[in-house]
């Protein structure tokens, strides 16, 4: 049985890279940081108490911050893959945490691959490690589509920060022979998506209002454009990129680019409403260096990996749509009950 570690397991992509990597067979283990409160909503169904048999799913207490604590997760666990999804990933309030924003994402990169480094060097053991990159290192694009050959231009503290772990693992990958993978995956979203982001943001938005739990939904720029794509699907991409004999790096995307203004007319459309009546423009949302499109070419995965996404923009904006109905529906009937 194969072992995975998981930086990030808590998150959108974390929670469905484990689902998936069970569905494979494997036993997988994920880095969580302590907290007072539980934050592990998106595996709960995926957890089982580590005294019954058959557990396929493990917690370890970690941040990317403490590479001590790195290498004895690392030795304790002797995984074959290791996939590092942990990062503050909000580009927006990578501006405001910015020091903070480099030593999660850039560093904590940097922290793992030395400690597997070390790890490999006195055991003779190897890890395959993945490191997730984002479109966003393209930032100022000077070419359209993007590919792995496109000149990065980051343009926040974040993609600063990937960009960053990107070279780090491309630096490992020639200098030790390690099997390091980059993927560079464009704009993923799912019904898991953090409410903060602006996709999630809309449909929970959009659904509430339409039961009366909310009025006005306020956003920044509408023009901007991204390659959006279901993160389920791109999951897969990762794991086949880990499977290949010789590590390389490879964008995920879809190859087709919609405005946010595209994504609120079709998730309004789909409720019966006109989102012109319910959002608002607020400039606290725009960031103070905007990236306004970016459009991914995945010509090199589909060739290579035999990857392509099965879900279509539509079918995304639906399923986002009907997860948040049902939500906003227990919101309401909580609400309705407390009248009483």
């Amino acid at each position: 049985m194969k072992k995975a570690l998981i930086t990030g397991i808590t998150g959108q992509d974390g929670s469905y890279l484990a689902e998936f990597l069970i569905g494979k067979g494997y036993e997988v283990h994920g880095l969580v940081r302590r907290a007072s409160s539980f934050n592990t909503a998106r595996i709960e169904h995926l957890y089982k108490d580590a005294h019954l048999n058959d557990v396929k799913l493990f917690l370890h207490y970690g941040d990317l911050s403490d590479s001590g604590n790195l290498r004895k997760v690392l030795e304790t666990i002797m995984p074959d893959e290791l996939y590092n999804l942990g990062a503050q990933s909000h580009v927006r309030v990578s501006f405001d945490q910015p020091e903070y924003t480099a030593d999660i994402v850039g560093l904590g990169a940097l922290r793992i691959l030395e400690a597997i480094r070390d790890y490999q060097h006195h055991t003779g053991r190897n890890v395959k490690y993945y490191q997730a990159g984002s479109s966003e290192m393209f930032g100022k694009v000077v070419e359209t589509p993007q590919s792995e050959t496109t000149p990065f231009h980051p343009r926040s503290p974040y993609s600063c920060a990937k960009a960053y772990a990107h070279w780090q693992t491309v630096n490992y990958r020639e200098s030790y022979d390690m099997f390091a993978v980059n993927g560079i995956l464009f704009n993923h979203e799912s019904p898991r998506r953090g409410e903060t982001f602006v996709t999630r943001k809309i449909t929970r938005a959009a659904t509430r209002v339409k039961l009366g739990l909310q009025e006005k939904l306020y956003l920044g720029n509408l023009d901007a454009k991204r390659d959006w794509g279901f993160a389920g699907d791109y999951v897969k991409a990762m794991w086949m990129m880990m499977q290949k004999d010789e590590p390389n790096d490879y964008v995920v995307a879809t190859g087709k680019a919609y405005s946010v203004k595209d994504f609120l007319e079709r998730v309004f459309s789909a409720l019966d409403m006109d989102w012109n009546e319910y959002v608002e423009f607020d400039e606290r949302y725009l960031r103070p260096a905007e990236v306004e499109l970016l459009l991914g070419d995945a010509s090199k995965a589909e060739r290579e990996l035999e990857w392509t996404p099965d879900t279509s923009f539509d079918d995304l904006v639906m399923m986002m749509v009907e997860s948040d109905s049902r939500l906003a529906e227990k919101e309401k009937l909580i609400s309705d009950a407390d009248l009483y």
